[in-house]
């Protein structure tokens, strides 16, 4: 029996009867403040939001990650947070600190390091299965705070700007048969790959096929990378984001100069998380350019990509 949107929102309101942390988190969020910044043809709103300084602060080098227990393991979670199955290899939870009105996290029950390439058609299915839902994943070293152990996380659908813009940001068209249509988007200051498919087996084929062709930087196991999926109307959306860097030089700045934030999926999907209020009151138009310029691949090495995949 699969899981609906309906379930995991039954879920999200069973734990906040009894969860405090949770609830108290998504009460916060109702004053959580907000700005849009308009580009040329999109928008980009930043959001501030004072308790995810966890996940944006977190400490992810090796040493740090082996000394702390992982809270996606099963034996760890906290007593009252509760979970639906996901098939055998996963189950759906709450995340108690939120960015979306309802948001999720998906791990494995498995403590396995947190690597997409056989589980893209994994995601998906939850993008199908969890249709009120847009799905996406952070590589070990693009926002994932728990680069150890795999898991996916669900938002609702229609937060993040990016879903409109695939409709509206004028394309360039890579590939287009039968099934299966990939696109970038023009001028929109990250470079992405737009699959569009009402064919998983085909999706799944060609993110492999791109997977194979980015590059693995020094000490890590698989390229840099962010994706967000949903499915709508009997296809498949899938923004795959390779990575330049995890972090702004910004991040690490003292002073003036620092803003303490650590692009993700969320962010590229066009909502800029500052848990920091100082960084929510000083952050720029010219900000969030650097800052996506950074960490995201050139345009060079982007074309380069682009001719590969055409050969």
């Amino acid at each position: 029996m699969s899981v609906t949107s309906r379930n995991i929102k039954n879920l999200l309101a069973e734990q906040l009867k009894v969860w405090d942390l949770a609830r108290s988190n998504y009460a916060a969020l109702a004053n959580v403040e907000t700005k849009d910044f308009r580009f040329d043809g999109f928008d980009i709103r930043v959001q501030f939001n004072p308790a995810r300084i966890q996940s944006t602060a977190a400490k992810v080098d090796t040493k740090s990650i082996q000394e702390r227990k992982c809270f996606l393991c099963p034996i760890n979670l906290p007593v009252i947070q509760e979970g639906i199955p996901y098939g055998k290899e996963y189950q759906i939870l709450v995340n108690p600190f939120p960015i979306f009105p309802q948001h999720f996290t998906i791990p494995s029950y498995h403590h396995v390091d947190q690597l997409i390439l056989n589980r893209y058609g994994d995601m998906l299915d939850l993008a199908k299965d969890l249709d009120e839902f847009t799905i996406f994943y952070n590589g070990p070293k693009c926002g994932a705070s728990a680069p150890d152990h795999v898991h996916f996380q669900a938002g609702n659908k229609g937060f993040m700007p990016i879903e409109e813009d695939c409709k509206n940001v004028e394309k360039s068209v890579i590939i287009k048969e039968n099934g299966l249509s990939v696109y970038t988007l023009k001028n929109y200051l990250r470079n992405f790959f737009l699959i569009e498919s009402d064919d998983k087996d085909k999706a799944i084929a060609f993110f492999k096929k791109l997977y194979s062709l980015l590059e693995v930087k020094d000490g890590e196991k698989e390229p840099m990378m962010n994706i967000i999926t949903w499915y709508e109307n009997g296809t498949w959306f899938s923004c795959i984001f390779p990575r330049e860097k995890h972090r702004p030089i910004c991040f690490y700045e003292e002073g003036e100069k620092n803003i303490l934030i650590s692009p993700a999926s969320v962010d590229m999907g066009g909502v800029f998380i500052t848990p920091q209020e100082k960084d929510f009151k000083k952050v720029t138009t010219d900000d969030i350019t650097r800052i996506l310029k950074e960490v995201c691949i050139s345009d060079k090495k982007m074309q380069q990509i682009i001719e590969k995949v055409n050969q």
